[in-house]
């Protein structure tokens, strides 16, 4: 039995995938709406989880680079057309990898509670600089009046204006960044991750430099960060500062969390379970006014979940057989 387990996840992710792929098919707008969203915060869980669960390094200024992503995205759309894709998303990319360089070049010369706290400063630094200047439309925020242009030459390639298109585009988007991930767990930098991350100092003494694997780990995840955010600015048209607000940084390491620590199909799960959380307590047609106060039964129901699985939704089988009697 314990032999064929590490297929049945593989076998779980490919029916995902597949129903995903038929689920505009059938669904309703708003439901192929909320499966959008969901495979936006995915791609952004997931940039997290390289950081947290595969180096160890917890980070609570993620937002900043999913806000940045988002704010070029729009920043650089003119109103009077669509921009090309083949500028939008690199110019997103390297904003937001930018940013990540220069956060983890200063931020990872300090551990623990100081490194989190330092994401924490810059993340509140970017986010001020949109709130309380005229860069981005300041609190007003921005739109982004057009989707980009997906074309080579005069041959147009995809037209994301169009709602099955577009939604296609963000589950590959999604499928993209699980897959590079995974290759990235398989070779030899993942490797030097997990060994970060269990013990660094034993790293060092084997002669490896921790710093500079730690440091290409933190922009990875900045630049995957950033394609979530220039999705959600496609997806919604618009853009404002609560979008880098420690309070999203706070929600997708959640996401983290109550997925799996270490777990790339954890995080996937994790942004499933939250978003459908929020839909839950949210709906005023089985809660009613009480809808109003959904973030109250939200966290305790996190809480919940996490002190009974302390692995996650990856650790529910064997959660479990813990449970069953001898």
């Amino acid at each position: 039995m314990a032999e064929g387990q590490p297929w049945r996840v593989p076998y779980l992710l490919l029916g995902l995938l597949i129903t995903s792929a038929a689920f505009p098919l059938f669904a309703e707008k708003y439901y192929v709406d909320l499966m959008v969203r969901i495979m936006i915060l995915s791609v952004f869980a997931l940039s997290l989880q390289l950081l947290v669960g595969q180096t160890g390094l917890v980070s609570f200024g993620h937002a900043a680079f999913f806000g940045i992503g988002a704010y070029v995205a729009a920043m650089l759309s003119p109103q009077s057309g669509p921009a090309s894709f083949w500028i939008l998303f690199p110019a997103a990319l390297v904003a937001a990898g930018l940013y990540g360089l220069a956060v983890g070049a200063l931020s990872l010369r300090t551990r623990g509670i100081y490194f989190i706290m330092v994401t924490l400063a810059f993340a509140q630094m970017a986010y001020y600089v949109f709130h309380d200047t005229a860069v981005g439309g300041g609190s007003d925020g921005i739109y982004l009046y057009f989707r980009p242009d997906v074309s080579i030459g005069s041959a147009r390639l995809l037209d994301l204006s169009e709602p099955r298109t577009f939604y296609f585009f963000v589950l590959a988007a999604l499928a993209l960044t699980f897959l590079l991930l995974k290759a990235l767990q398989a070779s030899r930098f993942g490797r030097a991750l997990d060994g970060i991350r269990i013990n660094e100092q034993r790293m060092r003494a084997a002669g490896f430099a921790t710093y500079p694997y730690k440091l290409a780990a933190f922009v990875i995840a900045a630049m995957l960060a950033g394609v979530a955010g220039f999705i959600h600015a496609l997806k919604d048209g618009y853009v404002n500062p609560e979008i880098l607000s420690w309070h999203q940084s706070g929600a997708v390491l959640l996401m983290v969390i109550l997925g799996g620590l270490g777990s790339l199909h954890g995080a996937v799960f994790g942004a499933i379970a939250f978003v459908a959380l929020q839909e839950f307590y949210q709906s005023q047609a089985i809660f009613g006014n009480l809808a109003k106060h959904w973030q109250l039964p939200l966290g305790l129901t996190i809480i919940l979940l996490v002190a009974l699985m302390p692995n996650g939704l990856t650790g529910v089988r064997a959660w479990a057989r813990t449970r069953k009697p001898a």
